[in-house]
């Protein structure tokens, strides 16, 4: 197949790039990676990375999710932050906001550079009970007021963990801060933390239907999957083959056939930045297809997304 052809079969347009699995925070109940203060970066070194964005703006993807564990965790990130934009592609880096440097504020405030970030409650002890990170909810709003005052674009997911959590304060709360962009809601998966069923479940279900629908995301190991979430449909190693022939090849045919469909085409998750075919609904305001039934009131459809589980 040629570089054209292989480019024109391929229906993935970004990439989440999990970088890293180590995170300031536990989230014991919810997080999709099982990351923590002893996980590592993995095995895909920066020059990888640097090859795959490459590889990426080649095959016309425009734009890449810096995702973990915590990403700022990860001392290279301004850098590759620097060679994406440099290629065109847009990135948005989704952070825990625990802790920021000030090169990462510097690098955050490239032009097409967004941040992402997951919100739990108004209440700190309620907050750092779901985080397992001490202090986390201090500096996790502190941070988001950081942001909305250099005004770099920032969207939140509210994740719904505990019984009885105070989501609606949390959302009041970020709109109090200054938060004017995209603020979803969303439940916690069976995945990871979140599997309560036991080690090794593995549901396809938990997912929201749209995994490597115009996406697909690579891990700090290099395994390529669907997205972030589905982490045992491997489909291939940009470590040992292009990242074209992964994503024209028999294995990704057979792990995308595997995910049930969403009905609704609610669209995108708490987890994926806004699609330009999206427009915002009013209230909770996730990113809702025009004369979609999905939106703020409709159950069935509203929370319904994975969200990103470690911040």
């Amino acid at each position: 197949m040629t570089a054209l052809a292989e480019q024109s079969a391929i229906d993935v347009t970004s990439l989440a790039l999990e970088i890293t699995g180590q995170c300031q925070n536990t989230c014991p109940m919810h997080c999709y990676a099982r990351s923590g203060p002893a996980k590592g970066h993995g095995t895909m070194t920066h020059e990888d990375w640097f090859t795959l964005l490459d590889q990426a703006a080649g095959l016309g993807i425009t734009a890449v999710q810096y995702i973990g564990g915590e990403p700022t965790r990860h001392s290279r990130l301004p850098q590759l932050i620097g060679h994406a934009v440099s290629l065109g592609i847009r990135v948005e880096v989704f952070s825990n906001l625990v802790h920021i440097r000030p090169s990462m504020w510097h690098a955050f405030a490239h032009t097409g550079v967004t941040l992402a970030t997951s919100y739990y409650s108004d209440d700190a002890a309620e907050h750092e009970k779901i985080t397992g990170g001490r202090g986390s909810y201090a500096r996790t709003k502190a941070n988001i007021s950081e942001a909305v005052q250099r005004g770099i674009p920032l969207r939140v997911g509210v994740i719904h963990v505990l019984d009885r959590q105070n989501t609606d304060g949390a959302l009041a709360e970020l709109r109090g801060l200054g938060v004017t962009g995209e603020v979803g809601v969303d439940r916690v998966r069976a995945i990871g933390n979140g599997d309560t069923a036991g080690p090794g479940i593995r549901d396809p279900s938990e997912l929201c239907g749209r995994c490597g629908a115009g996406r697909a995301a690579v891990s700090p190991d290099g395994i390529v999957t669907p997205c972030v979430m589905s982490r045992w449909m491997v489909a291939g190693d940009v470590r040992r083959q292009p990242l074209a022939g992964i994503l024209t090849g028999s294995a990704w045919a057979d792990r995308m056939a595997a995910i049930p469909r969403a009905a609704g085409n609610c669209v995108p998750d708490t987890c994926t930045p806004r699609e330009d075919s999206c427009q915002p609904s009013p209230g909770v305001d996730p990113c809702v297809p025009k004369d979609s039934p999905c939106g703020p009131g409709k159950p069935a459809c509203l929370p319904k997304f994975p969200h990103h589980p470690e911040a």
